[in-house]
């Protein structure tokens, strides 16, 4: 097991969104996180990587507590989080934004950048373009790049479809599926539920800050209740 959280309750200031979280990745998953608008998906994740301090609780990583490490260590540790609206730097080139990704691994920057153009093609070819210039799938996946050019043991992936054309969410997608295949652990949210149970080995469903629903993605997928309440089927 690569994280366990046991019961995390989180929020902002004194708003409390997380109630009671508890929930277990194994080495080499992908899970999803899936959800209503405003359950506290993005929450889970911040408070994973660090941004938000919890309120109790405790988050175990490699069997190390990092429930109150600051955000740098954790991505020291191995986790890195790829956020909503993708955080890139647009007045930075691809490749001084994949350098922004590699600064807590500067030893090992031309082999992963070589690593992460094998994935990403396009960006290569457009290293020397301002990221702003890019278009919204090839923004998306310089902020996967970035990231990967951590070396993360844990990637966390807040609404990567979020924006994009039908044609390229389905090029993002595959591309998350191979690192899944290459032994990369995930936590994945995602508001396209369908989409994201397809390619998940296992979730959770939350509602109003708490779990209320955990299995095999594909025994979610085929969930009545999930298909009434999140699928509209």
């Amino acid at each position: 097991m690569i994280l366990e959280i046991n019961d995390l309750w989180s929020g902002y200031g004194k708003l409390i969104v997380l109630r009671g979280v508890s929930l277990k990745v194994n080495e080499g998953e992908l899970v999803a996180i899936i959800g209503p608008n405003g359950a506290g998906k993005t929450t889970l994740l911040k408070t994973i990587s660090g941004l938000i301090k919890p309120f109790r609780g405790k988050i175990v990583f490699s069997g190390v507590d990092i429930t109150y490490v600051p955000p740098h260590e954790r991505t020291r540790l191995g986790i890195t989080l790829v956020p909503e609206g993708r955080g890139i730097f647009p007045n930075l080139t691809v490749l001084e934004n994949l350098k922004m990704g590699a600064y807590v691994n500067r030893k090992e920057f031309h082999r992963r950048l070589q690593e992460v153009f094998k994935i990403f093609p396009a960006l290569e070819e457009r290293k020397y373009n301002l990221a702003k210039t890019l278009s919204g799938g090839e923004s998306q996946m310089l902020a996967i790049a970035r990231a990967l050019m951590l070396n993360p043991s844990l990637l966390m992936l807040d609404e990567p479809s979020l924006g994009l054309a039908p044609k390229i969410v389905e090029v993002v997608y595959e591309i998350i599926d191979k690192l899944r295949k290459a032994g990369l652990t995930i936590i994945l949210v995602e508001q396209n539920i369908e989409l994201a149970l397809s390619i998940a080995d296992r979730a959770y469903v939350i509602e109003s800050g708490r779990i209320v629903l955990e299995g095999k993605a594909t025994e979610l997928l085929r969930s009545i209740d999930v298909r009434k309440h999140y699928l509209g089927a």
